[in-house]
């Protein structure tokens, strides 16, 4: 019996690895192809309502209003985007911890709106609060 290995009982036994890592390599193909599509989500957004919005404009000494054809107001009254940057610098002087509330009508771009907070937070302006509506029901 010289060649046969084991406890005597003339049976070899061997573990085959080879499917094991067939199956393995298959999952980690699908992962890799499933991987991108989910790290991708599609967002279809409508803003800006809310059920939990609360009423604090009053609360707010600098609000800005930036209108659907671009009209800029701060605090009711008409102003260029480099006039905010300096009224925001006159605000951040009087009080450092003062904030912005930028009301935006829905139908403005979003560079409109960065400009905007871009113009206030370059004034030393740091916070920044965006109005929403109030959803009914």
């Amino acid at each position: 019996m010289a060649g046969k290995a084991g406890n005597g009982s003339g049976s070899i036994v061997e573990i085959n690895v080879i499917p094991l890592v067939d199956i393995i390599l298959v999952v980690l193909i699908i992962f890799m192809v499933a991987a991108p599509l989910v790290m991708q989500p599609k967002i279809d957004i409508s803003l800006p309502k809310a059920t939990t919005a609360k009423d604090e404009k009053d609360k707010v000494p600098m609000r800005v209003v930036l209108g659907k054809k671009g009209e800029l107001f701060l605090n009711n009254k008409p102003i260029s985007i480099e006039g905010l940057t300096e009224e925001s610098k006159k605000f951040h002087d009087a009080n450092p911890e003062t904030a912005a509330l930028l009301i935006a009508d829905k139908e403005v771009t979003l560079a409109m709106v960065t400009e905007l907070v871009d113009a206030i937070k370059s004034g030393g302006v740091k916070k920044v609060a965006f109005s929403i509506e109030r959803k009914k029901g």
